[in-house]
């Protein structure tokens, strides 16, 4: 298998092949090759645990296309070298001239032209260009003028640092709304998210009034750091409008200028509350910003903060409660703490589980290694189209697809056991079966073909074939596609008159079939469409043991991909190379040369390829059925079901278009039983239900779209647009 390797600043993204018994050692050596990081340098993270030496991918559960991040250890070396190399300090800020003085304690303090210590003052926020009250507290020389300031609501945390151009005299006098007129600068309270409510206060450039029943300034605002201008912003708090201050220099004060700019004003000015609940209001008891269990405000000295949700307790709310507040650095709520001995730390040894620990590769003794081959990776998607036990084609799975590995083939639902060569249930039926060619008894005709059923191997010891050691009986997975046939079950078989009116059953061919086979493919697994059981029999297999064998023969209106019309039909579609796994051409260029060269063996079919591509691209634009077309329009996602550019590609582009464009914002998968919500976002109802029982998505409205059956709609119609539930009106 392979994963992929990530540096944290995201500027280095590898693919690396390898094994789930490949050591981190070993795993350090290859990415040193390809990144040439030195060994001692390189850190793994994989979903918040750092790997260790003396492990193995498997121990870390890595699988197929995951994603490491590497965090790069800075070099000491190059670090001192830039150290004795740095070059002095650049020039002091020109607008503002410091003297030096002598007479101060501290270290650098200089006498600014413009403010000095104890001045109220007006400083702006650089993230997003609000302006906050707050006190000088000092001045010193670092590159320039840098003011030391307190704000006013968190006057015990340490001062902050700003230079001369984001800060100014605090703003004290208020303007009537008669006196404003176009083209005046002042401040005002602005709130970008929510407008009607109150928000931060912004340089705002007037542009027009509103003078109705509610008066409104009409405004543009002073944002970021580059202080651009966001249009068209209506100001509600119109009595509460600030003239912007004059920069003067100190010597030029008055006495009373003096007083001034060093007194408080008489009332604050007003921001957006911290709490958007109770909005701040002491009588209010509310369990967002105070007690997560009363709600109670009262005490605060007993209240204790969690680290992890940032949620307060009384210590006396606790279960069981604290007799004080604990002196200790972190502190976790009941909610939010984790058994310690459930944590696995840096350098700590892995916690082997009891499932694990039985595995052939915990063994020390044993040499047995997986390989790098991806017959053990596990899927990585999983089918959400159809459900699992149904019938008949996948939507959107063309006749003649093929894909490199079986996983993808389970990934695509056609057949969904990764190794087993029957799916299907005891109770119900068969609803896909695989040619691999790992029966001596199977004949295959293409249009028809006898298929052996399953069992009569021993294959204890983790084996995945072995020669027939017993006889085969008409249960589990051979009673299951014994149901197909359209006549009552027999334990002694039986042939169907009407055989077509038997259940489908989905037939995919192995490429190890092309050896006994000239209907198979030569590189991996091919959907060749549906087939019904004609008739089932027990009979002495070549082994001298009974087997259950089955006639299938082939039902389905989409010729076979061996047929010249089914070869056409494959070029019509794009389907001449197998599909492979994200991730895996990076990984296999070496493999993927072979692939092609097997494709194409020679240059006269590389000709027909280009002529037989040339003549898709005119010929194979997808049409939509008119009563698809309606439901598109009537959908209240009309505007995301793709353009006509799409359709013109053809219908493989145009459906992993739309697969693309409705994809689940929670699991990143395909939605399923699809919600739409209020704000126009898709996905899953199951997904969306976790998340209001988690209370992270409350403010959502949603409500359940009604869904058409795509798999009944016929070959020609949206069977292909991703899924039944995805078409909503």
């Amino acid at each position: 298998m392979y994963v992929k390797v990530r540096t944290v600043d995201g500027k280095s993204n590898i693919t690396v092949t390898v094994s789930k018994l490949t050591s981190v050692e070993e795993f350090r050596s290859l990415v040193e090759q390809k990144l040439n990081i030195e060994k001692c340098r390189q850190r793994f993270f994989y979903r918040g645990k750092q790997l260790e030496d003396g492990y193995r991918i498997f121990d870390y559960d890595i699988r197929l296309n995951d994603v490491i991040q590497l965090m790069v250890k800075p070099d000491l070396s190059l670090l001192n070298e830039s150290e004795k190399s740095s070059e002095p300090p650049p020039e002091l800020c020109k607008d503002d001239q410091p003297s030096v003085s002598t007479e101060s304690p501290t270290e650098n303090a200089v006498l600014s032209k413009y403010f000095k210590m104890g001045d109220m003052v007006d400083v702006r926020n650089i993230s997003y260009g609000a302006w906050f009250e707050v006190e000088m507290q000092n001045v010193h020389l670092n590159e320039g003028i840098i003011y030391q300031v307190s704000l006013d609501e968190y006057e015990d945390d340490p001062p902050l640092e700003v230079t001369f151009e984001h800060i100014r005299p605090r703003a004290r006098h208020l303007i009537n709304f008669e006196d404003l007129k176009v083209g005046d600068v002042v401040m005002g309270n602005y709130n970008i998210e929510n407008p009607k409510s109150r928000g931060h206060w912004y340089d705002v450039c007037i542009t027009g009034f509103n003078k109705t029943r509610t008066k409104e300034i009409v405004g543009s605002i002073y944002v970021g750091k580059d202080a651009k201008l966001l249009e068209n912003c209506k100001i509600r708090f119109c009595d509460e409008i600030y003239k912007i201050e004059e920069i003067r220099p100190v010597s030029t004060r008055s006495t009373e200028d003096d007083v001034l700019m060093q007194t408080e004003t008489s009332v604050a000015r007003q921001t957006v509350p911290n709490c958007s609940r109770c909005h701040d209001n002491p009588r209010v008891k509310c369990k967002e910003c105070s007690c997560r269990v009363c709600g109670g405000k009262d005490d605060p000295g007993t209240q204790i903060l969690c680290d992890e949700c940032n949620m307060a307790y009384h210590i006396r709310c606790l279960d069981p409660p604290l007799e004080s507040v604990p002196d200790c650095d972190e502190w976790y709520c009941p909610e939010c703490k984790n058994d310690e001995n459930e944590i696995v730390k840096a350098g700590e040894k892995l916690k082997v589980s009891k499932k694990k620990a039985k595995l052939p590769c915990q063994n020390p003794r044993s040499s047995r290694d997986w390989g790098k081959g991806m017959a053990c990776v596990g899927r990585t998607k999983e089918c959400t189209i159809v459900p699992p036990n149904h019938y008949g084609p996948i939507p959107g799975v063309e006749v003649g697809t093929a894909w490199l590995f079986r996983v993808q083939v389970s990934e695509s639902g056609v057949h969904r056991p990764p190794v087993g060569g029957i799916h299907g249930r005891e109770s119900d039926g068969a609803y896909s079966i695989v040619l691999s060619g790992g029966y001596e008894d199977d004949v295959d005709n293409g249009d028809d073909f006898l298929y052996t059923g399953s069992g009569g191997r021993d294959l204890s010891g983790n084996k995945r074939t072995a020669e027939q050691s017993c006889d085969q009986t008409l249960t589990r997975l051979n009673k299951a596609l014994a149901l197909n046939c359209n006549i009552p079950l027999n334990s002694k078989g039986g042939e169907a008159k009407n055989w077509k009116g038997g259940k489908p059953v989905r037939v995919v061919r192995n490429y190890k079939l092309h050896k006994h086979s000239k209907f198979a493919p030569e590189i991996g697994n091919r959907y060749d469409g549906i087939y019904k059981v004609v008739k089932y029999y027990p009979e002495k297999g070549k082994s001298g043991f009974v087997v259950w064998r089955y006639l299938l023969r082939r039902d389905d209106d989409t010729p076979a991909p061996w047929t010249a019309e089914g070869k056409k039909h494959v070029a019509l579609h794009g389907l001449e190379k197998p599909l492979v796994p994200e991730g895996y051409l990076e990984a296999n260029e070496d493999e993927v040369k072979i692939m092609d060269k097997s494709v194409e063996k020679s240059e006269q079919s590389k000709k027909e390829s280009r002529k037989r591509s040339e003549r898709s691209k005119k010929t194979a634009e997808y049409k939509l059925d008119e009563r698809v077309k309606k439901l598109i329009d009537e959908d209240i996602n009309t505007k995301l079901w793709g353009s006509n550019e799409y359709l013109k590609e053809g219908k493989q582009t145009y459906i992993s278009k739309v697969a693309e464009t409705f994809m689940c914002i929670c699991c990143q998968e395909l939605v399923f039983n699809p919600i739409t919500t209020v704000c126009k976002h898709n996905m899953c109802k199951s997904c969306l239900k976790r998340r209001f029982s988690l209370n992270c998505g409350g403010h959502l409205q949603w409500r359940a779209l009604p869904a058409v059956d795509v798999a009944t709609t016929g070959k020609q119609q949206l069977e292909a647009l991703a899924t039944e539930d995805a078409l909503r009106s």
